[in-house]
């Protein structure tokens, strides 16, 4: 205490404080003038310690709001403390800089005519409080036009539908059906850009890597556009070098989408004159870089604007949504997709000349596009083939989403049968073997979600069967509801027949390794998941009570690990994957399950290192297999 006692006589708490202090301290008379500042000024504002003093501090203000802090200034005048008075001071730089004083008035304590400004920098706050007013705003105007765009065909299929049931002649009937169609495609596509935009937010995007001609995919660009350009009067060109003209190993799909969306802007925006797309190769080492420059002579995008087009939720201003539609979601997706497959994407413009956006991926070069077409060909032959059978329990209440899935069902030869909510589900499940339960989130009686957790209750007999969510949520934190609930998959409204087989391939060959390892151990007894006691007794020295309280918290633990060794398998995420097989270890050794905790440590170094794959590891599913049956094991010899 006494060298405390002496650090406060000696006054070194004022180097500490105000000397060396981060915040910028002021002395100043009522009059404004400068009688003292602390080195914080130079690191602050610019200016030597000495500069400031004997200045006016209303000198270095911003002259349009000199009056506002004149009054509040005055008002500190009469007060013994005031605090957030906002301002913003010439720097050195000739800048000025947000600052906010909390002062002490020196005439209420000392008699003097003066007070004590502490001031600090605020601009980094006001900044960002801008950018969410800023952001906020966006998404406000983003969300009315996403209910104007959505409500608008929307109202046309409604419309059409009401013309259709008045039994109109065929020619208005074919009329009448066009319009609902081109509606719906319509709607389709503002429904893509939100669930595109969500996929890729929530990690889920996966992209292709097989062969596919660059030339066959711009070819496909220029049938699409060229009619399009000619009916407006715009002349559409696509100019391919021979640098670029080769077969290329990536994702054709992802590419026609950037492409078309870039093309679809350059359409949407140019009235009159061209747009051009060309197209070169520049080889990098083992890679060949494309370079897809899209110049337009449309109306150009404001020089302020460019660095927030590729914002979700923007466009360059309400106007260009009121007058050309859109959910402004385009280039954000644009830009996302570029940078995922390791690309770049730029843009000049000046308003009312044109833009040119400019994007830029690498890719690997192959020779075998047609060997790998025809593999992928056949394997979706064999997709198809491979869910032959299966039987699917559909929940759904909805009548047209329970046709439009039991439709595709049917024409792939599963045998399936539907409930319109959980509770039905349920007693389904308690009657009859399903492979795998197809489950909607909302709907009455008993949601998604209760009949999930229902059905993984240990107690139900069939709490183990896949369960893939049906949803029109769309967001990271949906979807984690999802697996949370015991779900172990899900597939987002609208989805594609090509979608849902996807999902059902993968799930079938969990199914078809489980009946074969249920074969391959009917009427036998599994060594390598039945627990040796030997070495827990060892360690417990013979005591019944240690060793009975060892297998309880184990038996207690398993479910956990185990569903969660299932869910990380399904999602792919082999690093979480390895952590969690890693747990699991020291019960095993304890059990003396010796071959299952030596395939623990091969699988925990497996997915430890980078694993690029689209697919369950089948590695990883006998292995959760066998936790299942080690468990059972261990609950009767409890």
């Amino acid at each position: 205490m006494k060298a405390l006692e002496n650090y406060v006589r000696g006054r070194k708490f004022f180097e500490s404080v105000v000397e060396d202090g981060s915040d910028i301290i002021f002395i100043v008379d009522f009059a404004g003038n400068i009688h003292y500042c602390n080195p914080s000024v130079k690191a602050v504002l610019g200016y030597n310690k000495n500069f400031l003093l004997g200045k006016n501090f209303f000198s270095y203000i911003l002259p349009n709001t000199l009056a506002e802090l004149k009054k509040r200034y005055h008002v500190s005048t009469q007060k013994k403390y005031s605090s957030s008075v906002e301002f913003q001071f010439l720097c050195k730089d000739k800048t000025y800089k947000y600052l906010e004083f909390n002062s002490i008035n020196l005439k209420f304590q000392e008699g003097i005519p003066g007070l004590i400004l502490d001031c600090r920098d605020i601009t980094q706050r006001k900044k960002d409080a801008e950018e969410l007013l800023r952001a906020q705003k966006a998404k406000e105007l983003f969300l009315a036009n996403i209910s104007h765009e959505i409500r608008t065909p929307i109202n046309g299929i409604s419309g059409m539908a009401t013309l259709l049931s008045k039994q109109p002649s065929p020619e208005d009937q074919a009329t009448y059906l066009n319009a609902i169609k081109s509606a719906a495609d319509n709607l389709k596509v503002i429904i893509n850009d939100i669930l595109d935009l969500a996929s890729i937010e929530s990690g889920k995007l996966k992209f292709e890597s097989i062969g596919f001609s660059l030339k066959d995919v711009l070819d496909s660009l220029d049938d699409i556009f060229y009619i399009q350009a000619k009916e407006k009067g715009v002349n559409f060109t696509i100019d391919l070098g021979a640098s670029a003209n080769t077969i290329l190993l990536g994702d054709p799909v992802r590419l026609n989408q950037v492409l078309i969306n870039l093309i679809s802007n350059a359409l949407k925006f140019t009235h009159s004159g061209s747009i051009k797309m060309t197209v070169v190769g520049k080889k990098i080492k083992n890679k060949i870089l494309i370079r897809f420059s899209i110049e337009d002579t449309g109306v150009g995008i404001p020089a302020d604007k460019l660095t927030t087009i590729f914002e979700s939720f923007s466009q360059a201003d309400a106007s260009v949504t009121r007058k050309y539609g859109g959910t402004g979601l385009g280039l954000t997706i644009v830009k996302q997709l570029v940078e995922l497959q390791h690309g770049t994407i730029a843009v000049k413009s000046e308003e009312n000349i044109g833009s040119t956006f400019v994007v830029s991926i690498p890719y690997s070069l192959t020779t075998s596009k047609k060997k790998m077409v025809e593999s992928i060909s056949s394997s979706r032959e064999i997709n198809s083939k491979s869910v032959k059978g299966l039987r699917i329990l559909l929940v759904e209440d909805n009548d047209i989403n329970r046709l439009y899935a039991s439709s595709i069902l049917k024409n792939w030869d599963c045998y399936f049968e539907t409930a319109e909510n959980g509770f039905v589900a349920i007693q389904k499940l308690k009657n009859q073997e399903f492979d795998i339960v197809l489950m909607d989130i909302q709907m009455p009686v008993m949601d998604g979600f209760e009949a999930t957790k229902a059905i993984r209750n240990d107690r139900f007999k069939n709490s183990k069967v896949p369960i893939i969510a049906i949803t029109a949520n769309v967001t990271k934190k949906d979807m984690e509801k999802c697996l949370a609930a015991g779900m172990n998959d899900y597939i987002v409204k609208p989805f594609t027949p090509d979608d849902l087989l996807i999902l059902l391939k993968r799930y079938s060959k969990q199914i078809e390794n489980k009946k074969r390892k249920v074969t391959r151990l009917k009427g036998t007894i599994s060594s390598r998941t039945t627990p040796n006691l030997s070495y827990l007794i060892g360690v417990g020295k013979g005591n019944k009570t240690f060793t009975n309280d060892v297998i309880d918290t184990i038996v207690k633990s398993f479910p956990a690990i185990i569903r969660e060794i299932e869910i990380l398998n399904s999602a792919f995420q082999w690093q979480e994957l390895a952590r969690t097989i890693h747990k699991i270890k020291p019960s095993l050794t304890m059990l003396g399950l010796h071959a299952l905790k030596d395939e623990a440590a091969a699988l925990e170094d497996l997915f430890s290192k980078e694993k690029k794959s689209n697919e369950p590891s089948a590695r990883a599913i006998a292995f959760y297999e066998d936790l299942i049956d080690t468990l059972e094991n261990l609950k009767k010899v409890r």
